[in-house]
């Protein structure tokens, strides 16, 4: 299927990959950006006003929304919490088709395991905004394809790149965390997925992550390796010698997915171990090298 997207986020680094592939793929896509318009950001959008909202979709008249917008800091209950309900109320009022990504933070990590089933528990406002978000949407459009996510990286570009290299240069303080594990995604895998999800009709949960299981810590290794930097030099830590509250070990599972999507999610261990994609390549010689 192909259509017209209207994608919210478009100009972070989940929804760049999405703008692209989608384009490629032979979606229209309508992206929408909060405050720095980019190559992949045609429309401004403040989530946080629903009549906004409503006045864009009324506009665009998309087939499907995708809403991969977040918040400025991860405290922004505003836009994660309110700014989904907003969209889930215009876009079933208008008929169209609604995929929301969110996130593993739902859950404290005191299960370990989770499938499209488990009840979150979160530990922090990021993971209760997240899980607010999610009931706004289920409830409020129920034929909502709703993706539980972690750690998005692949391309260079992702968070968790860019504070490997901040703490191995010094450029930042801190370290990562041997026992918080995740199940991290490449985004383009994730891209694909919900670009699936846009045309097969899936209503309810999905679960969209990474087949392995690697702390942050790990991680960090793996992507210190890859981008031929020090792995010795990657700083680690245990969450208690921080005091931070954040979930430990979350594993999401990925049965469903595995079976209903023809895009195979691939595992950290692998994608990393292929070298970074030639978007990585043009940041790091945009950097003389230095970052990710």
């Amino acid at each position: 299927m192909t259509g017209r997207i209207l994608l919210t986020g478009a100009t972070g680094s989940l929804g760049r990959r999405v703008y692209e592939r989608a384009a490629s793929a032979g979606w229209l896509v309508v992206g929408t950006y909060f405050a720095q318009r980019a190559e992949t950001g045609d429309e401004q959008l403040d989530v946080r006003d629903p009549a906004a909202v409503r006045r864009i979709i009324e506009r665009v008249r998309p087939d499907v929304l995708i809403h991969a917008a977040s918040g400025r800091d991860r405290d922004d209950w505003r836009t994660t919490a309110d700014g989904a309900a907003y969209v889930a109320v215009a876009a079933t009022a208008a008929g169209v088709r609604l995929v929301h990504v969110s996130s593993d933070a739902v859950f404290s990590g005191r299960d370990v395991y989770y499938d499209e089933d488990a009840l979150p528990d979160p530990v922090n406002r990021y993971g209760a905004a997240k899980a607010a978000a999610e009931t706004a949407v289920r409830a409020v459009a129920p034929d909502a394809a709703v993706v539980r996510t972690s750690l998005i990286l692949g391309d260079g570009r992702g968070g968790h790149e860019l504070l490997t290299h901040g703490l191995v240069s010094g450029r930042l303080r801190g370290a990562l965390f041997t026992d918080e594990i995740r199940t991290p995604v490449h985004v383009d895998d994730l891209a694909d997925a919900l670009l699936e999800l846009a045309g097969n009709g899936y209503r309810g949960v999905l679960n969209v992550a990474g087949a392995d299981a690697v702390s942050r810590y790990d991680l960090g290794v793996l992507v210190a390796l890859r981008d031929g930097l020090d792995p010795a030099a990657v700083p680690a830590a245990r969450l208690a010698d921080f005091g931070v509250a954040r979930p430990g070990d979350v594993r999401l599972r990925l049965d469903r997915a595995v079976s209903l999507l023809r895009t195979r999610l691939r595992g950290a261990r692998e994608f990393l171990a292929a070298g970074p994609g030639p978007d990585a390549a043009r940041a790091s010689a945009n950097r003389g090298g230095d970052g990710s």
